[in-house]
């Protein structure tokens, strides 16, 4: 901050390079602060907070915290049947995205191999050959039946996204058509 003193008639003669450099620096200081203060504005804008301190913890916290959420662990598949052993040979793993329109029906099918998946969006109904169902909703995750025949409907309204993780072996069907069995 600047103080104002009085010079006497000699000093006022005098160039008085310190008052010049004060009130250059007086200058930067209000740019700086009015940069500083635009940049608040505009992170404020952005994160949607009300201080530049709030809004640097907040970037903070967003770069700093990963969120871990284990969505199943088990050795069953969703009709409570244990789930075989795992094959023996080189494993092949395949990752599949599947996408069910609303209304749709999948045919009868089994899986000769283990297969999870999470349900993205939608709502998807798992029927056995028994009879039994299973509701699978936005954001679960599902362990298929191996060797069981079964088959899917989507009976939302909105197309069903669906993604699979198989545990297979190089020339091995992810899963065997049954058409012989009507709907």
């Amino acid at each position: 901050m600047i103080q104002k003193t009085k010079l006497t008639k000699q000093e006022q003669n005098k160039p008085n390079f310190s008052i010049v450099s004060q009130r250059g620096i007086s200058q930067k200081n209000k740019l700086r602060r009015t940069v500083v203060i635009l940049i608040c504005a505009l992170i404020a804008l952005v994160y949607g907070t009300t201080s530049c301190k709030e809004a640097k913890a907040q970037e903070d916290d967003n770069a700093q915290n990963v969120v871990s959420t284990e969505l199943i662990r088990t050795s069953q598949s969703w009709d409570g049947v244990e789930l075989p052993d795992y094959l023996k040979g080189r494993p092949e793993l395949v990752a599949m995205k599947y996408v069910f329109p609303a209304g749709k029906k999948l045919g009868w099918h089994h899986h000769p191999v283990m297969n999870y998946g999470i349900l993205v969006q939608g709502e998807l109904t798992i029927i056995g050959q028994n009879g039994k169902e299973k509701v699978v909703h936005e954001g679960e995750a599902v362990v298929e039946m191996v060797n069981t025949i079964h088959h899917g409907e989507n009976r939302g309204k909105k197309p069903v996204i669906l993604y699979m993780f198989y545990l297979t072996q190089k020339g091995l069907p992810l899963a065997v058509q049954h058409p012989e069995i009507p709907l």
